[in-house]
């Protein structure tokens, strides 16, 4: 089923569930598509179509039960089962998301850190040690891990990304500012911090032209 989902309701999809995590909190147990709508700044019509990809959820005339689909939108993005992962790279931002604290709580476990410098080598970071990027290979060899984040320059980002997918990665979080060439079955989710500046910068510009 979710293989017809389109990219923009998938890209929604964790956004529904912190809102929703956000009605638990406040002890909220139901709410229709037009209250989350007017939280959410999307239309109900929108929010209908997007569930309805996945059964739907809502009752007519009761709205949503908000722990059942906080609940079942974390089965769909994988939420609660560990996800082991390693981070290349440990400088500033490499470090920054390695003691971002809530990625454990969704089940996303960093297990260790590769690095080009040899100082920083035998260093931990939130508990993930620090190794050589020498030992890449060793290390995909003899442990579970099938995500990876690449936080180094472009420059070694692609060299780095093969040797990724040899050693048995299937899906990198991509943080250098190069579109990665790697195979099809590999899943990429590119995130570049720049050019979301510049979109804010156009959105200024824009807003401030009206």
């Amino acid at each position: 089923m979710t293989e017809k989902v389109s990219g923009a309701v998938i890209t929604r999809l964790p956004r529904y569930y912190r809102y929703l995590g956000e009605l638990l909190e406040e002890g909220i147990d139901r709410i229709s598509s037009r209250e989350l709508s007017e939280r959410m700044k999307v239309t109900a019509s929108q929010i209908r179509q997007d569930l309805n990809n996945f059964g739907g959820f809502g009752q007519q005339g009761y709205g949503y039960n908000v722990r059942n689909l906080y609940d079942e939108i974390g089965k769909i993005l994988g939420i609660g089962l560990t996800q082991n992962m390693i981070v290349i790279g440990a400088g500033h931002l490499g470090q920054a998301i390695a003691n971002y604290a809530n990625y454990g709580k969704r089940g996303f476990v960093i297990k260790a850190l590769f690095d080009i410098n040899p100082d920083l080598a035998g260093y931990s970071v939130n508990g993930a040690p620090v190794y050589p990027l020498s030992r890449l290979e060793e290390y995909l060899g003899e442990n579970d891990v099938k995500i990876a984040a690449i936080c180094i320059p472009k420059t070694h980002s692609g060299e780095v990304a093969k040797r990724l997918v040899a050693g048995g990665i299937k899906a990198i979080w991509n943080f250098s500012h190069l579109d990665l060439d790697v195979p099809e079955d590999i899943i990429v989710e590119n995130v570049h911090l720049s050019e979301s500046l510049m979109k804010l910068s156009y959105k200024l510009n824009y807003k401030s032209e009206k």
